[in-house]
């Protein structure tokens, strides 16, 4: 499939037989393009990027080269899930990157949610520019574009007001000039939930909630600092597992913790014990314009509310947002 318009006859992929069709005509339209040259990812761990990794080792295998950062921001056992899915299970050649401290240390005393935001933004290509350069011969850049990534860069280009636009793994220095290789930029999101499926991805990993870029920088409010990360990972972490066990992490569209910067008087053994509030925010939507909130049993809640309060570190408090959108927005940086 060439340039940037989905055909108007392009079947919608909503079955296996459908994917498996799509997977075998993009192996076929990679492996003419990239020939006998080397391609280069940066796999997050993500829905979009896991897919298309899946796909291109399918396509080329070891020609494929995966950067995988993890910039210390990433939830519990993130960066070991996609170690085991893709360097473990399916033999990619995958570069590790353990960048925590890079980015922490630049993150250290930043409050404002914008500069934040840019700080990681603009560190993740600069990590994933310096693996590159170490690299040879690789002529081609992968990306998990998809089609409404393009819908809303085109908005953008006319001048028009866009959700966002969106650049080649953020703007990469000139000095790095590869062409691009785009297998899934004409399908949707549910469609490409479907061809990860068909291409054998763990059901966890191709259902992966939306994530924000910044991950847990933007839930770690304020200034970020290492324990109340650690704090906010391991809430998050008992929030999922909690979701998973009552059926609730396939109805709700996001789930997650933030713990912001700020702390209350409890007790904890006899005696007074200051700790950090971790507020659950659990919104269902369409379109990411609006959001509803899920209502959670209470027998859910105060599990949840005991397990944190007794198993994490500095958090006393449990809460619950119940802020639709509009006013409040899904995140809360």
């Amino acid at each position: 499939m060439q340039g940037n318009v989905r055909p108007e006859n392009m079947a919608r992929i909503t079955t296996k037989e459908l994917a498996d069709k799509f997977i075998a005509e993009q192996i076929a339209d990679v492996r003419a393009q990239v020939g006998d040259k080397k391609v280069l990812l940066a796999l997050s761990g993500g829905v979009d990027s896991s897919v298309v990794a899946a796909l291109l080792i399918k396509a080329i295998g070891k020609q494929l080269v995966c950067v995988h950062v993890n910039h210390g921001l990433m939830r519990k056992d993130e960066s070991e899930n996609v170690i085991k899915v893709f360097k473990d299970e399916l033999d990619a050649n995958l570069i590790y990157v353990d960048a925590t401290d890079r980015f922490l240390d630049l993150l250290a005393g930043v409050s404002d949610p914008e500069r934040k935001r840019k700080i990681i933004g603009a560190e993740f290509i600069n990590v994933f520019a310096d693996e590159a350069r170490k690299l040879e011969d690789v002529d081609f850049l992968a990306q998990g574009t998809i089609y409404p990534d393009i819908l809303e860069s085109v908005k953008a280009a006319e001048g028009k007001k866009a959700v966002k636009s969106h650049h080649n793994v953020g703007g990469l220095p000139e000095d790095l000039k590869f062409e691009l290789v785009e297998p899934i930029k004409l399908l949707f999101k549910d469609e490409v939930r479907v061809v990860g499926e068909a291409l054998g991805l763990p059901h966890a990993m191709v259902y992966r909630q939306p994530f924000p870029g910044p991950g847990l920088g933007v839930r770690c409010l304020g200034a970020i600092t290492r324990d109340r990360l650690a704090a906010l990972r391991e809430a998050d972490a008992i929030l999922r597992e909690e979701f998973d066990k009552c059926g609730l992490a396939e109805k709700v569209w996001q789930y997650f913790v933030v713990v912001p910067d700020i702390k209350s008087v409890g007790v904890k053994d006899e005696s007074r014990y200051e700790g950090w509030p971790a507020i659950i925010r659990a919104v269902n939507t369409k379109d990411a314009m609006s959001a509803t909130i899920e209502e959670i049993p209470y027998s859910v809640l105060h599990k949840i509310t005991d397990r944190i309060t007794k198993e994490v570190e500095g958090v006393n408090r449990v809460l619950m947002d119940l802020t639709p959108k509009p006013v409040g927005t899904i995140e809360w940086e």
